[in-house]
């Protein structure tokens, strides 16, 4: 059982330090003491399980726990090397957890933290990305909350969008959003998230726009708080260098359209940023994973 931060989930993984954090859970190193291999395992928060009834094993009185359930279900029914394969699942007293691949490496928020990223690294990274959605959408998946903390960059150079705790099937009715609520996070959601319109595949395009553009400015298009950032996409759009590399201007006016009609699909830009990645082959700094675990 988890205490204090550490521990061992199910009787089976031996919890090491934690090596991400969200708003529902934290993510730690650990050895899967069956296989003998390292995993990362994905716990709830203890002041989200505190509140859960470890008598009741349904999820239908608590939303948290709910979400928590159904990310496992949705990743486990996917297939694709650019999304990170849940090994197991289950309740350790009360505290839900998801077992994931480790992947070795860093996140895209930590690798090009205030810096501006070589364009055809931008693009090989996009590209890739935009390669994972086209498969989650087609899938009839949206994410919602594509960011770089939610890209995980390999040591060699693989890209994975992870974290489908908000993500939603597009025929779930029943779990869409309430009007009015926002889901997702503040600097990089979409128009219609912060209306709180239904969100489409086209809001995870719009969201992978900005992280595109924050990778090759070094600067995040919406700053300050989160009210803040969210509210002035609805007044201006991102402000896109025109000294930006040719075709990156307009693809990432694209992206980001204020209308979600207006955006190409992941599988319509797939090819362009293809184009965009064409010249030197993509590099990747061995140095930037090694200080993050």
């Amino acid at each position: 059982m988890l205490t204090q931060g550490t521990g061992v989930m199910a009787g089976r993984y031996a919890l090491d330090e934690v090596i991400g954090r969200g708003g529902m859970a934290d993510v730690y190193r650990a050895t899967d003491q069956v296989l003998e291999r390292e995993v990362a395992v994905k716990v709830m928060r203890a002041d989200l399980t505190g509140a859960i009834d470890v008598t009741d094993t349904t999820d239908d009185a608590d939303p948290d726990r709910s979400r928590f359930r159904e990310e496992a279900q949705i990743v486990a029914a996917l297939d694709h090397p650019g999304l990170v394969p849940v090994l197991d699942a289950g309740v350790d007293e009360g505290v839900p957890y998801l077992v994931m691949d480790l992947v070795e490496g860093t996140s895209l928020a930590t690798f090009c933290r205030g810096k501006q990223v070589a364009p055809h690294w931008v693009a090989y990274v996009g590209a890739e990305l935009a390669s994972v959605l086209a498969y989650v959408h087609e899938s009839g998946i949206v994410h919602r909350d594509v960011k770089p903390s939610n890209i995980l960059v390999g040591r060699d150079g693989a890209v994975r969008l992870a974290d489908f705790g908000i993500a939603r099937v597009v025929s779930d009715r029943h779990g869409q959003t309430a009007t009015g609520q926002t889901i997702g996070t503040a600097a990089y959601i979409a128009p219609e998230q912060v209306r709180g319109e239904p969100v489409t595949a086209a809001s995870d395009i719009y969201s992978l726009g900005l992280v595109l553009l924050e990778a090759l400015t070094g600067t995040r298009a919406y700053t300050g708080g989160p009210m803040e950032a969210a509210l002035a996409r609805l007044d201006e759009a991102p402000l896109i260098p025109t000294s930006l590399p040719t075709g990156w201007p307009a693809l990432l006016s694209r992206m980001t359209a204020y209308e979600p009609a207006d955006r190409p699909t992941a599988r319509e830009i797939v090819p362009v940023l293809r184009a965009l990645e064409a010249g030197p082959a993509p590099t990747y700094d061995r140095r930037a994973t090694d200080r993050d675990g």
